[in-house]
């Protein structure tokens, strides 16, 4: 187990400098010139190669790869007295703000967006999927099959802005979500994340639903299911301790890459309700062409998944014993 674990986080580190290179790669070859979208319009020539002295434009591809590298590590500091500790993810060419104090400010919000949507569709997927297996082919069954093709029909900023109109501005139940601690208003707070949560919640659930069910019925019909049946065992013990459990395992994978992903922001979700976390400022940043926020929302992103992957990965040795047995081999 433990050559396992090492083997996965040197795959893992291997995948991140990768995933590292060919970002900074992108932002270096294909992006236009900061130093010009940053100096404006009336500008000198030499006015913008000073700005790319300042942020170390002016040096190689190499040179400036290896200086990111190691300002993750240990930090850097640019020209003109600008500090930026460790993890170093550089600083904005429009705000002027070190990029991982930024990204540390609004990554509780959108930690908050994901973990409430992941606990509503886990929920309603897995009891809904488990409902239309057990009621395969009844009323239930279709019912549930008919909410799932819409909910995996309707785009998430169609959902976002039809659930805003109708509870919102229409009913007036909710209101618009705003900036409140927990602290002040527990309250509120819980009732500005309620649209968010439901629009992430609709779309991934329609998905589990649809997998819970095709699994659970094809995990029905294994030896041991008839083996348990054959027992005596009640349906509810049937299906909650021997068809359930195998049947999450690829429901854990799935799972795991969608919650690590929206770690890394709710982009569409997070800017038509206004809530300033990773996507929203991605989204700004992708409109100014703020090219260090982009890379560092990027790889952000791209560390969530390849942690939550890992992660994945050693829970499937808990959820399914066949899964223990070759990873200790």
């Amino acid at each position: 187990m433990t050559r396992y674990v090492v083997n996965r986080l040197a795959g893992m580190v291997l995948v991140l400098f990768l995933v590292c290179l060919f970002t900074y790669m992108v932002f270096f070859l294909l992006s236009p010139d900061p130093a010009v979208q940053i100096c404006g319009k009336n500008c000198t020539p030499e006015r913008i190669d000073q700005i790319r002295a300042n942020l170390g434009l002016d040096e190689p591809f190499v040179t400036q790869f290896l200086n990111f590298l190691r300002g993750l590590f240990i930090g850097r500091e640019y020209e003109g007295g600008i500090n930026c500790p460790a993890p170093c993810l550089g600083y904005s060419f429009q705000t002027s703000q070190v990029v991982t104090d930024m990204i540390v400010q609004r990554l509780p919000v959108t930690a908050v967006v994901a973990v409430g949507a992941a606990v509503l569709w886990l929920l309603m997927g897995v009891v809904g999927g488990l409902i239309s297996a057990v009621q395969e082919g009844k009323f239930a069954d279709r019912f549930i099959a008919g909410l799932t093709l819409g909910g995996m029909s309707v785009p998430n900023y169609v959902l976002a802005l039809a659930l805003q109109y109708v509870f919102v501005v229409w009913l007036q139940w909710l209101p618009f979500p705003q900036a409140v601690p927990f602290a002040d208003d527990p309250v509120q707070w819980f009732l500005n994340f309620i649209l968010p949560w439901s629009v992430l919640a609709i779309g991934y659930a329609s998905s589990y639903t649809r997998l819970t069910r095709a699994n659970v019925i094809d995990t029905l019909d294994e030896n041991f299911v008839r083996t348990a049946r054959a027992k005596g065992l009640r349906p509810d013990l049937v299906w909650r301790r021997h068809a359930l459990r195998p049947a999450l395992t690829p429901i854990v994978t799935i799972a795991g890459m969608d919650f690590a992903g929206l770690l890394g922001g709710a982009l569409i979700t997070e800017t038509v309700f206004g809530i300033n976390g990773v996507g929203k400022l991605a989204a700004d940043s992708i409109t100014k062409n703020d090219q260090p926020v982009i890379m560092a929302v990027t790889l952000l992103a791209a560390f969530f998944v390849v942690v939550g992957n890992m992660v994945v990965d050693l829970l499937y040795s808990a959820i399914d014993p066949r899964v223990r047995v070759g990873v200790s081999a």
